[in-house]
């Protein structure tokens, strides 16, 4: 398949005399080049498909409550603390009280949904820096089983454990309100939305325990996918996400920020090598879904935008995604914009007229309720839309033109060619292309541009883009030996 690029502008005709600055002749290529691009950018966006609109991603936004998250937040809260050292036993006080309550939700809307959801808790035991002692680290999951492709899986994650300045300190109150009990109440307000639907792919509401000790919870949950065989797709792991108001006093209510690996934690020595040849250093799968998140918030969420953010998490700091993406699954971390440090880890008190404490007063529920659309709306398109393309590779080299393959995949009825400028952090041009598993990009330069493909459901929903060869894969694929260095016998000029 053929797909040919705008003509470039044709070349003037430059006639001067043999003193014709080479200044002159500079400004002149310059003129030429941009206006080659500016044709072809032109033409290309005004090609590029509208992507279909949904109207179930509307609703499912509109059905988020942020009166059904503060009654969340609130109750848990109420356990007094929830660090994961704290009891277990109790009903009324503790991390073990507050797992069993959130259980007790999942299974409710089980029962809503006629059984529609399975509930787990997976656990570990540990040791370590910030645990002397063996402790059992706990998750509680909800898993809603895909209706065609239960394998693939779409996970959101948020943790519920909570501390106050001392780490190790596990018996006075810590209401953890924002960090991060503003998580938990998303995945389980995603859960009540969501499980009200069918979706394609499987979706899973984790909610996980010793964050705040070493991102144990994270590990669990990353040992329990790999043993059960899933294809993670993404993990949405929201830490940190109900604070609109930041430390230096200025409020922002209208972004929330997506935290994404540029390269695999896990690749290869040989990946890295071609990679540092061919490219790929910011299109990691991560990255792709933290694209995937900022375009569907402004298709369907209005005056609320997501931050890409090219950092796997804060500067220095970390959440539980890390351990996912340890293990080879792709995870972003979603976190409110502005953060209030007077409100992170810090014991309940007053110095200086100055509040200290993570309170359930700092949180701000719209803005909460924001945050939580985002992440449900990404759910759902990527659970309803194909599996992201495999295999797909690119070739072109000493070549005008640009060759896309992919694996053809039975639940893709076509596919979207994508590309951008190299310094562009956004796919900006597409062109359709038949399910064939190959197309050609006439007059489309491979050095200038950065390319990828997505896969399209019959009825319009489109997987994340994937960039080519083992930097962009979703999933492990052999990398085909790195081409010799320019210089070197067997390399090219």
């Amino acid at each position: 398949m053929n797909l040919r690029a705008p003509p470039l502008a044709s070349a003037w005709q430059y006639s001067e005399g043999r003193r014709a600055s080479v200044r002159s002749l500079h400004v002149l290529r310059h003129i030429l080049a941009l206006a080659a691009a500016l044709a072809l950018a032109a033409t290309a966006a005004s090609a590029q498909p509208s992507p279909t609109e949904h109207a179930l991603l509307h609703t499912l936004a509109a059905e988020v409550s942020a009166d059904r998250e503060h009654a969340t937040i609130a109750k848990l809260v109420a356990f007094g603390t929830r660090h994961t050292l704290s009891d277990t036993k109790s009903e009324t006080r503790g991390i073990g009280a507050a797992r069993r309550w959130v259980a007790s939700q999942f299974t409710a809307m089980s029962k809503d949904c006629g059984g529609c959801l399975t509930v787990e808790t997976p656990s570990e035991m540990f040791t370590g820096r910030r645990v002397p002692n063996p402790t059992e680290v706990m998750d509680v999951l909800a898993i809603q089983k895909g209706t065609t492709d239960p394998g693939r899986v779409i996970v959101i994650s948020g943790h519920i454990d909570s501390r106050v300045t001392d780490v190790q300190n596990f018996t006075s109150d810590a209401p953890g309100a924002n960090d991060d009990a503003s998580g938990t109440a998303a995945v389980i307000e995603a859960a009540r939305v969501l499980s009200k639907h069918k979706f394609p792919a499987t979706l899973v509401f984790a909610v996980l325990s010793g964050e705040e000790q070493g991102l144990y919870g994270g590990h669990v949950l990353a040992d329990y996918a790999t043993k059960q065989g899933w294809r993670v797709e993404a993990d949405l792991n929201n830490d940190i996400i109900g604070n609109s108001e930041g430390i230096s006093g200025v409020r922002e209510t209208t972004r929330v920020r997506v935290f994404s690996e540029g390269t695999k934690s896990v690749e290869t020595a040989a990946e890295a090598d071609r990679r540092r040849y061919n490219g790929g250093e910011v299109d990691s799968p991560s990255r792709q879904i933290a694209r995937y998140m900022d375009g569907l918030a402004g298709a369907y969420l209005g005056n609320f935008k997501v931050t890409m953010v090219y950092r796997t998490d804060r500067f220095g700091r970390g959440g539980d995604q890390t351990e996912m993406i340890k293990a080879g699954f792709p995870a972003v971390r979603v976190t409110e914009a502005n953060e209030n440090y007077n409100r992170q880890h810090q014991d309940l008190r007053t110095e200086n007229g100055v509040k200290y404490g993570d309170v359930i007063e700092s949180v701000d529920f719209a803005y909460l309720a924001n945050v939580t659309r985002v992440n449900v709306i990404t759910l759902a398109s990527m659970a309803m839309a194909p599996a992201p393309p495999t295999h797909v590779d690119i070739s072109g080299a000493v070549s005008a033109d640009t060759t896309v393959k992919w694996q053809p995949a039975a639940d893709a009825a076509r596919y979207r060619l994508w590309w951008r400028s190299t310094t562009d952090p956004q796919w900006r041009f597409a062109r359709e292309a038949a399910p064939s598993g190959k197309a050609v990009l006439t007059d489309v330069n491979i050095d200038d541009w950065y390319f990828g493909v997505s896969a399209v459901s019959p009825d319009g929903w489109e997987s994340p883009v994937v960039f080519p060869g083992a930097p962009g894969s979703w999933t492990h694929e052999e990398a085909p030996p790195a081409p010799a260095a320019p210089g070197t016998p067997g390399s090219k000029p």
